[in-house]
């Protein structure tokens, strides 16, 4: 019995190493068919989405959307019953990268392409479709490897590395006056557009400092990751409520809005 043939999109915003891609893509796995190619994390998401493709190969540093955070995206958008696609990442050689994707499993192709390299990750990829039964779950693997990258910090940087111990107080500016928050006083830090939302019981104040950095400096004991976007404490989770459809949200004690949780990050609550 002759299996479909596979489809691929490629995400790369340097339009001669997507080329390139292509290229090598098309000698060493000859059925494979790349049905897009894009240049940034929201194309990549937005046409993933839509066709719906076997294989991703996402490049980590794309204009307004890494790799990583596209795939995070696609996680929780993807359909119920869907198989996801088998992920490769690309990166320029940088060797903490090359590290944190080997000791995750992830597969990865370094730029410029190697024909003896792609081979091997196509085998691979191969190998994993050839695998799977019909519309398998998302493999906790597969988020559990994307969680570990994501706390890497491999996603582009836009802040100086943190220095010193824990937060204690985040400095937030209302007008011409800077409010001292306490940390122990906030419930939740949530990005929104260019700014993170601080919620304490009471507040709401906006700061600049990007998220990936406060997380750098926040006992991850006591706020918990739920979102790509969102941490919340612990302490203040009042209940977890899984709707009909499966998505998971939390309510917290001080707050009347309800924050949706990540299929990245919903094992954590299995036990509730």
């Amino acid at each position: 019995m002759n299996l479909p043939a596979p489809h691929a999109l490629i995400a790369e915003d340097e339009p001669l190493l997507a080329a390139a891609l292509q290229y090598e893509l098309a000698q060493a796995w000859p059925e494979l068919q790349v049905v897009a190619t894009v240049g940034d994390g929201l194309s990549a998401v937005r046409e993933a989405l839509a066709l719906r493709p076997e294989v991703l190969f996402f490049d980590i540093r794309m204009p307004g959307q890494s790799g990583l955070d596209a795939a995070a995206e696609l996680v929780d958008a993807w359909p119920d019953g869907q198989p996801f696609p088998a992920l490769v990442f690309l990166t320029a050689y940088d060797q903490y990268a090359v590290q944190a994707f080997e000791a995750q499993a992830v597969d990865y192709l370094l730029k410029p392409l190697q024909a003896g390299r792609l081979q091997k990750t196509v085998a691979r990829v191969q190998a994993l479709l050839a695998a799977r039964s019909g519309a398998a779950p998302l493999p906790e693997t597969t988020l559990a490897q994307l969680r570990s990258l994501l706390g890497a910090g491999l996603a582009p940087a836009t802040g100086a590395a943190p220095t010193g111990g824990p937060l204690r107080f985040i400095q937030a500016g209302h007008g011409s006056r800077i409010d001292m928050v306490p940390v122990d006083e906030v419930l939740v830090f949530e990005a929104a557009d260019k700014y993170v939302r601080v919620l304490t019981a009471s507040r709401e104040h906006l700061i600049r400092t990007p998220l990936r950095e406060l997380l750098a400096q926040l006992d991850t004991q006591q706020f918990w990751q739920i979102h790509r976007g969102t941490l919340v404490r612990a302490s203040a989770i009042a209940s977890a409520v899984r709707s009909d459809s499966g998505k998971l949200t939390l309510q917290l004690h001080g707050r009347p809005e309800a924050f949706a949780v990540s299929r990245l990050y919903a094992a954590q609550f299995k036990a509730m």
